[in-house]
C-alpha cells in the first residue's frame, strides 16, 4: 500500500489481487470453522485443522496464506493466529461470503451480464443456500439491533407473525421462541431454503408454532392463516417489490392479504446517495452492483418514503443502522 502527497491511501494492483483472493478465502475459513475457532480458542495447528477436518493440507496452507496476505491472521511454522484485520474480518465474515460463496457465479459472468442481448429470461445465477446461510449471520450482527429496537414496543401486542421473504428463518424462530404464545409463518420463494428453515424449527422444538412455506410475496394468494396476522416483518427483500409502481401495487395487496396487521417493520439495505467513490465502506459496492446486474432496482430511503401512503401505510417510525450503510427499518401501519 502506498501514500500519495495529499495523505490518501492508494492500493497497489497487488494488493487488490491479493485482497481479491484472500476475500474467498475468507468465506471458505468461515464455513470450515477456522474463523470460530481462531476466534474461540486464539491459535490454531494447521496440520490438525485439515487432519481432523479431512480437507487437502497444501490447499488449506494456501487458505490460511491468503488470510496472512492482508493481516486477518499471522502464520508462525505451523500455527495460525489472529492478525492485526482479524476482529473486522470476523464481524464481516457474512458480507464476504455472501459476495463469493452465495453470489461468485453473478460476478464472474459479469463480462457477459453487461451485453443487453445476454439479459434475457433467468439469466443470472446465485447459490441460494449460501445467501441464506451468510443473511443468517448477517441479520445477527448488523441487522437484529435494529430490528429490536424497532420490536421492543410490541412485546406481547400480537400473536401471531408472519415474514416475507424468510430466507434462513432465524428471525421468525427467535420471535418465537421469546414470544411462547405467538404462531409464526414464514415465507420464501426457494424451496432449498424452506426445507432448511422447517428442519431448524423442528431441531428445536417449535414446529408445532412455526411453519415456513413456499410462496413469491409479490403474488401471494390469500390463505387462511394469513387473516389473523398482527405483526408483519420483511427484511433484506423489500427492493424485490420494486420499480416505484410495482412496490406501491404490492404494498396495497399486502394491506387486502393482511386485513388485521397492527404493524408492519419493513426493514432493508437501501441504495447509498452522496457516497465518494474512495469512500464506499464495506457491502456496499457489491451490494449495489451485484443487483444492478441482477436487473433489480434498489430504492433509497427517500424513495421508500415516497410510496407507503399511495400504499395504503403510514410509517410512523424509522431505525437506521450505525454499523452497515444503507440498512434502515420502517415502522409502518
Amino acid at each position: 500500500m502506498t501514500t500519495t502527497d495529499n495523505g490518501r491511501r492508494e492500493l497497489s494492483v497487488a494488493d487488490m489481487f491479493n485482497s481479491t483472493v484472500a476475500a474467498a478465502a475468507l468465506g471458505a475459513a468461515w464455513e470450515l470453522g477456522a474463523l470460530d475457532e481462531l476466534h474461540r480458542v486464539g491459535a490454531l495447528d494447521v496440520d490438525s485443522f485439515a487432519t481432523e477436518g479431512e480437507l487437502h493440507l497444501p490447499s488449506v496452507e494456501e487458505m490460511f496464506r491468503a488470510l496472512a496476505s492482508v493481516g486477518i491472521v499471522e502464520r508462525d511454522n505451523r500455527k495460525v493466529r489472529p492478525g492485526r484485520a482479524f476482529a473486522a474480518a470476523y464481524r464481516a465474515k457474512p458480507l464476504f461470503y455472501w459476495l463469493w460463496q452465495g453470489s461468485g457465479e453473478l460476478f464472474a459472468r459479469m463480462p457477459a451480464l453487461l451485453r443487453n442481448a445476454n439479459r434475457i429470461g433467468t439469466f443470472y445465477h446465485r447459490d441460494a443456500k449460501a445467501v441464506s446461510y451468510a443473511s443468517r449471520q448477517a441479520n445477527a450482527t448488523f441487522f437484529d439491533p435494529v430490528f429490536r429496537q424497532a420490536m421492543r414496543p410490541l412485546e406481547g401486542r400480537f400473536s401471531t407473525v408472519v415474514d416475507l421473504g424468510s430466507g434462513s428463518g432465524e428471525r421468525v424462530i427467535q420471535i418465537a421462541e421469546e414470544n411462547p404464545a405467538v404462531r409464526a409463518y414464514g415465507l420464501d420463494i426457494a424451496d432449498e431454503v424452506v426445507a432448511m428453515a422447517n428442519e431448524e424449527a423442528e431441531r428445536r422444538g417449535l414446529a408445532d408454532r412455526v411453519t415456513f412455506l413456499t410462496a413469491d410475496v409479490r403474488e401471494l394468494s390469500p390463505r387462511p392463516e394469513f387473516a389473523g396476522t398482527e405483526l408483519l416483518t420483511c427484511f433484506m427483500m423489500g427492493h424485490d417489490l420494486w420499480p416505484r409502481d410495482e412496490a406501491i401495487v404490492s404494498l396495497r395487496r399486502l394491506r387486502e392479504l393482511f386485513p388485521n396487521v397492527r404493524r408492519f417493520l419493513l426493514g432493508d439495505t437501501v441504495r447509498t446517495v452522496g457516497i465518494p467513490d474512495e469512500e464506499i465502506p464495506v457491502f456496499t459496492l457489491g451490494f449495489e452492483l451485484g443487483h444492478t446486474l441482477m436487473g433489480q432496482y434498489l430504492p433509497t430511503a427517500e424513495e421508500w418514503r415516497g410510496v407507503f401512503a399511495e400504499g395504503g401505510w403510514r410509517c410512523v417510525g424509522e431505525h437506521g443502522s450505525d454499523v452497515l450503510a444503507g440498512t434502515v427499518v420502517f415502522e409502518l401501519e
